[in-house]
Formats: C-alpha cells, sequence, structure tokens
C-alpha cells in the first residue's frame, strides 16, 4: 500500500519540464531579437512609462554584487543550477499539485534562462524599463518576469493550502 501511495503523490515532470522550456525559449528570443535591435544603453521609448532599454547585468537582482570582479557570474551559475536539481526535485515529488508546481517551472525556466546568459555572455541581458517621472525599476527581462510571478503564485499557492487546513 505504501509503494501506491508514493506512487500517486509523485508525478511526471513532463509538463512542468515543458513550462519551463517555453519560458526559456522566449526569454532567449526576446534576447537575441534585443541585442540585434537596440543599441546598447540607449533608451527607445514605447509609452510614457516604458521603454526598451538594453543593458548588461553581471550582478544579480538590482545589479547586487554586479561589480564584484567576475566570481560572481560563476556563483550565481552554480545557484541557478542548483536551484533546478531541487525544483525538479519538488516536483517529481509534488506533480500532482498544479499550481505549486506551475511557480516552480516558472521559476526554473527564468532561472535557467539568466544561466545560460550567465555561460554564453558572462552577463545578463535585460531591456525591460519601467519609469515613472525620474525614477526608473532596474532593467530586467522576461526570465525575471517568469521567476517573479512564479514567486507570487507559489506565495498564493500557499496561502491557499494554510486556508485549506483550517
Amino acid at each position: 500500500m505504501a509503494k501506491t501511495m508514493s506512487k500517486q503523490a509523485s508525478g511526471t515532470l513532463a509538463p512542468w519540464l515543458g513550462i519551463a522550456l517555453i519560458v526559456i525559449l522566449a526569454d532567449q528570443l526576446t534576447k537575441i531579437a534585443v541585442s540585434k535591435v537596440f543599441a546598447y544603453a540607449v533608451p527607445y521609448a514605447i509609452t510614457p512609462f516604458f521603454n526598451f532599454f538594453l543593458v548588461f547585468n553581471r550582478g544579480a537582482a538590482f545589479s547586487f554584487l554586479a561589480m564584484a570582479g567576475g566570481w560572481q557570474r560563476w556563483a550565481f551559475t552554480l545557484l541557478g543550477v542548483a536551484a533546478a536539481a531541487v525544483i525538479c526535485y519538488l516536483m517529481k515529488r509534488h506533480g500532482n499539485q498544479r499550481l505549486f508546481c506551475t511557480s516552480l517551472a516558472l521559476i526554473m525556466g527564468g532561472a535557467l534562462g539568466n544561466v545560460i546568459d550567465r555561460l554564453v555572455y558572462g552577463h545578463v541581458i535585460d531591456f525591460l524599463d519601467f519609469h515613472v517621472g525620474g525614477w526608473h525599476w532596474p532593467a530586467f527581462n522576461l526570465a525575471d518576469s517568469a521567476i517573479t510571478i512564479g514567486a507570487i503564485l507559489l506565495v498564493l499557492d500557499e496561502l491557499r493550502r494554510v486556508r485549506g487546513a483550517r
């Protein structure tokens, strides 16, 4: 009986890896297109609050450790790969929890999209620039967006789970 329960609790990774792959492909294709079309550090106004603005980030979120001297490239690459491995384990173990696995797949796809940039270019390509007046949010990309959406869905899933336990 324990073997049957264990089998039901785990699921296939295929749909979740498919979501992650879609995120990676969309992220990489947009980065290639933006890199070919736009000049570095030249804002291209789209709306009064949004620009395309090609920049390279050698650090992590908000350019954290961007000027650290180069070791951060490998540290963040290793962190992204390790996170993907842990996420695969969690998705395999909880494959029947759709929102949980969808959120993890988005996070993994975004993390690996940025890992690819670090390995290929030595930096992450960012190009989405939102601003209000003179204040600009740090530029980001689709991978960062997927990570953020995944994190929000993860919190919502946990809140839903806690409410269901009451």
